[in-house]
């Protein structure tokens, strides 16, 4: 059965679902989110950039995955930079992070980008940045993950689980580096291998 999300009775949250030039699979996410008690709403970029619609209006959001402008700079750097180089919408993204009602999710290349606007998300100095695989190539691999332990509004209830899930990505080295992080010890795992 679908995991009810936390609201009242009869109010159903609504959720921005992002996306971009080159992004995918937004209708099986407005799927899931409607199944779990969310009113989905489809938003490309576009559509926060001419008025259409504006985060203010929404109580979550979700960046979808996928290749946003072919990765070309990037894994959802191009992405990133479309938000961090426009004042207006910069600032939409930097109100609703700090906005005390709200939650983001960011897959794939949607975690990629949300790790880029780091300086726009109060708490997220020690999120790392994602790296060229070390093999230099494109990998897809079916791997198992345990849920560990944490405040996830979207994993907290399901600690100790094991989970198959599918991983597909040019760009999923995780780095911590000097400088990257204040302090490294302070990232809370959601997921571990």
């Amino acid at each position: 059965s679908p995991v009810a999300a936390p609201h009242p009775i009869g109010l159903r949250p609504r959720v921005a679902v992002l996306r971009e030039q080159g992004v995918n699979s937004q209708r099986e996410m407005a799927a899931a989110f409607d199944l779990a008690g969310f009113d989905a709403f489809d938003v490309h970029m576009t559509d926060l950039v001419t008025g259409r619609h504006r985060l203010a209006d929404f109580q979550a959001l979700v960046a979808c995955g996928g290749f946003s402008f072919g990765d070309v700079l990037g894994g959802g750097t191009g992405w990133a930079r479309s938000i961090l180089f426009n004042g207006a919408l910069a600032e939409q993204f930097s109100i609703f992070f700090t906005r005390a009602d709200t939650l983001a999710l960011g897959i794939c290349n949607g975690c990629q980008m949300l790790s880029q606007l780091k300086t726009l998300i109060p708490g997220a100095g020690s999120w790392p940045r994602f790296l060229r695989n070390r093999s230099a190539q494109y990998e897809a691999r079916f791997s198992q993950v345990e849920v560990a332990a944490s405040p996830s509004v979207f994993l907290g209830s399901m600690a100790g689980w094991r989970l198959p899930i599918a991983v597909a990505h040019g760009e999923g080295r995780i780095d911590f580096a000097a400088g990257n992080v204040a302090d490294p010890a302070s990232a809370l795992p959601a997921l571990r291998f």
